[in-house]
């Protein structure tokens, strides 16, 4: 592999990207990733994770449509495939030249921690520094800082054009979904003493669910909603509530403000809709003191040492919109343990029936938690957790489905970071 004081490097390569794409559209991003690797030698591919996380899919580019033995056509399957598994496990994984194969590197996509795809570089020769090796810890440092700007540039690109997210989506998203997806925050957050992960399904047909969170100093704040209804009445309604708690939370009001301003703006703006049920929490990173508002929605789960702890039950008032006249303002408080784990979930996952008319359950899913308690990161989790309640629907899922984890841990945050 060159060096830093050759030709062509990898400082190069870098730097030729962001000249590159300074003005580049959303579409031809992947045209001069593949570009800027091709003095070394290399051949880029990107893949990006459908909204289902169950495929990665390749993103248009130089040799992209052409169906071969190096650039599969055809979507790559997440959960079995070396690129999925590089995918689901954060990590980077060399394929050695033989067999008549060019060597690879598969890489993990990431904007910060959240999970986009990923990179594949294959080695042609030729133009570049000839015979690279994808375990040579040099070649794969100049990967790792090539794969952190691509996964940054993606995630700058996508607001700025419909190619990125039109290789995402299998079908059409429904009006509802559109707003709602434009409105949530990315499904992962880390920070150096937590991970906030999230998942929606079905993501193109999303009626009420949503959640949120914010990090600000020692302060995280968390939550998730469901309103009453389908489509868009109940995307209107988780709007309206998202809207009135950041405002409120951006003025520096507390839970119970919170609670309060979305209960004033569903009564002015769409008195027609019923109510949302919501979990509304704060949690102190530095002592691990948690407060917690419950709008008669399904307890959040408490997970420790690998272990169901309990159900959060406190905090109960009545469903934004309905508690303008509640005089209860109870505000719930757990003390967390470093590696404790809080699942908050919507009643779309536990009321999941099969065809015998069996619900998914509260049992099932904390033991599906227990059983991954430490061992996945806390997206995969997830991803693993709503798929497993989907299975469970006998046909098309009846409700919207979300699972939010919140992890207070160091380790958590370890498991996040790329693994070689």
């Amino acid at each position: 592999m060159s060096t830093p004081d050759e030709p062509w490097s990898w400082r190069a390569a870098v730097a030729d990207l962001l000249a590159r794409t300074r003005l580049a559209q959303p579409d031809e991003l992947a045209a001069e990733v593949a570009a800027a690797v091709l003095p070394l030698g290399l051949q880029a591919t990107i893949y990006l994770v459908d909204q289902e996380q169950r495929t990665l899919r390749p993103v248009p580019g130089p040799g992209a449509a052409e169906p071969g033995p190096i650039m599969p056509i055809e979507p790559i399957p997440v959960d079995a495939s070396v690129a999925g598994r590089v995918f689901t496990t954060v990590s980077r994984e060399p394929v050695p030249a033989g067999d008549g194969r060019p060597a690879r590197l598969w890489m993990p996509l990431l904007d910060g921690t959240e999970r986009l795809g990923v990179l594949e570089l294959v080695v042609r020769g030729g133009a570049g520094p000839g015979d690279v090796d994808p375990g040579d810890e040099a070649f794969l440092a100049g990967c790792d800082l090539f794969g952190q700007l691509v996964g940054h540039l993606i995630a700058t690109k996508v607001p700025y054009g419909d190619a990125l997210l039109r290789v995402r989506r299998a079908r059409r998203m429904s009006e509802a979904s559109e707003l709602l997806w434009q409105l949530l925050p990315p499904l992962t957050f880390v920070c150096h003493r937590a991970v906030v992960s999230a998942i929606l399904e079905p993501c193109y047909d999303v009626g009420g669910d949503g959640f949120d969170y914010a990090a600000d100093g020692p302060s995280l704040y968390f939550a998730i909603f469901d309103t009453a209804g389908h489509e868009m009445r109940a995307g209107l309604g988780t709007a309206v509530v998202m809207s009135a708690i950041r405002a409120a939370r951006r003025a520096g009001e507390d839970l119970d403000a919170l609670a309060r301003a979305a209960d004033r703006a569903l009564e002015a703006y769409l008195p027609e809709l019923r109510f949302t049920t919501a979990v509304l929490a704060h949690l102190d990173l530095d002592t691990g003191r948690m407060r917690y508002i419950n709008a008669g929605h399904p307890p959040p789960l408490l997970v420790r040492d690998g272990r169901l702890v309990h159900g959060l039950t406190g905090g109960r008032r009545l469903p934004l919109g309905l508690g303008l006249d509640d005089p209860g303002r109870e505000v719930g408080e757990q003390m967390l343990r470093r590696g404790d784990r809080i699942l908050l979930y919507t009643d779309g996952i536990i009321e999941a029936r099969d065809r015998d008319g069996t619900a998914f359950g509260v049992d099932r899913l904390a033991g599906l938690v227990q059983r991954d308690a430490g061992r996945l990161p806390a997206p995969e989790t997830l991803r693993r957790l709503c798929h497993a309640a989907l299975s469970h629907y006998d046909g098309p899922p009846a409700d919207d489905a979300t699972l939010m984890l919140v992890e207070w841990s160091y380790d958590a945050v370890r498991a996040m970071l790329p693994l070689a």
